[in-house]
């Protein structure tokens, strides 16, 4: 199958979700025998030396509001590579991905990892209502009748009149090649003896929850356990904030952002990944935790238990006493006591071990592309029974 994914307003390779999931969704199909050809924006260093080919394409101006004005070289290319599926990753303002794939035929997928449907006061849905003909609603939801297949990790950030048939719901994944328990490097990590290290990974934003992480040390240290130490990896807007709440406290460790090839060796190296989400600061996420969480996966497949708050699309990933450890949200408490109580449980290496089979087994990359691959094949298969492709 020849396969166009416009993923234009991701930058490739970067510290971030999005270019993680393009880069592994790309080679995870290509490693299945598809031809696939990646629209990406250059990130940081040279576009990766895989099986899938890259080519350099950015939102004008870099401005991903912008991505739309990119569908006549979308087209372009879906039309010159007789592309068979063209995948785009759903934004707002996109759809050029979905134009090409009507213009040339093609098969049209559509990943969504972010609501479609506005949460009550969001500031979309005011300025639709001041439009009156709420033109940013109809374009959503014209790119959800226009795909022929929406991959997302939950429907419930749909239209309620999407079609089930035509919805994949999938978790995205981890790599579990390359994170695994034994990729850790001597020394990486600072660690006394009989210390137990938790990390952190991801992006600080607000609702990723990197403070409570350091406010769970500073009552752990009140309570006198200074075995419990933390190392948090990533940048972003919080950072300052969050180095601000740790300063007095001995045992906290910024590393800064990493490359993504860089990342198993610390995880390998801790005993505890923390998930500490807060879906208070992030209103869309009250209605309904969409995300597919990227670095819990990498935590599981790196034989990590996970400690995380005790929300619905968490605890269908994480079974309680089973991979980790689920904390009341609202208890102020709690993320530090789950951590108290892994770093003395005897059973800590046990619910690791448990995390790692899970995710090999159900969260990798590889088998979220073979689900993908199989869907993709039967419509084009349907299709092609339907009306033979000239």
């Amino acid at each position: 199958m020849r396969v166009l994914y416009a993923a234009i307003d991701q930058s490739v390779p970067a510290a971030h979700g999005g270019s993680v999931h393009v880069t592994s969704v790309a080679e995870g199909l290509s490693e299945l025998g598809h031809d696939v050809h990646v629209l990406a924006a250059p990130g940081d260093a040279p576009f990766p030396a895989g099986r899938a080919t890259w080519e350099a394409l950015s939102p004008p101006l870099h401005n991903r509001r912008f991505r739309l004005l990119r569908a006549g070289v979308v087209t372009r290319r879906a039309r010159e590579l007789r592309s068979d599926a063209v995948i785009e990753r759903y934004y707002n303002f996109g759809g050029e991905g979905l134009l090409a794939a009507r213009r040339v035929g093609a098969l049209a997928v559509l990943e969504v990892n972010a609501p479609v449907v506005d949460h009550p006061g969001s500031t979309k849905q005011l300025i639709d209502r001041l439009l009156v003909v709420q033109p940013m609603k109809r374009w959503r939801e014209w790119q959800c009748r226009a795909a022929d297949l929406i991959v997302t990790p939950s429907v419930r950030i749909l239209p309620s009149d999407v079609p089930p048939g035509r919805v994949l719901q999938t978790e995205w994944g981890a790599d579990t090649v390359r994170f695994h328990p034994g990729a850790a490097a001597a020394g990486l990590l600072p660690r006394r003896r009989g210390e137990t290290v938790a990390i952190f990974v991801g992006a600080f934003r607000a609702w990723h929850g990197a403070i409570h992480l350091v406010e769970a040390i500073r009552r752990l240290r009140a309570r006198g356990r200074s075995d419990i130490t933390a190392v948090l990896i990533g940048d972003g807007p919080e950072l300052s904030r969050v180095r601000r709440a740790a300063e007095g406290i001995g045992g906290i460790t910024f590393i800064g952002a990493l490359p993504h090839t860089d990342v198993p060796a610390y995880l390998a190296a801790a005993d505890i990944g923390v998930a500490p989400f807060d879906v208070t600061a992030h209103p869309a996420l009250m209605q309904e935790f969409y995300w597919s969480p990227l670095k819990v996966f990498e935590y599981m497949s790196s034989g990590l238990p996970v400690v995380a708050p005790r929300i619905a699309r968490l605890a269908t990933i994480i079974g309680d006493g089973r991979e980790g450890l689920l904390y009341h949200p609202t208890d102020p408490r709690a993320l530090a006591d789950a951590l108290q109580e892994l770093a003395d449980s005897p059973q800590r290496a046990a619910l690791g071990a448990a995390a790692r089979a899970r995710a090999v087994e159900h969260y990798s990359w590889r088998s979220h592309c073979e689900a993908l691959d199989r869907v993709m094949r039967g419509l084009l298969a349907a299709r092609d029974a339907r009306t033979p492709r000239r």
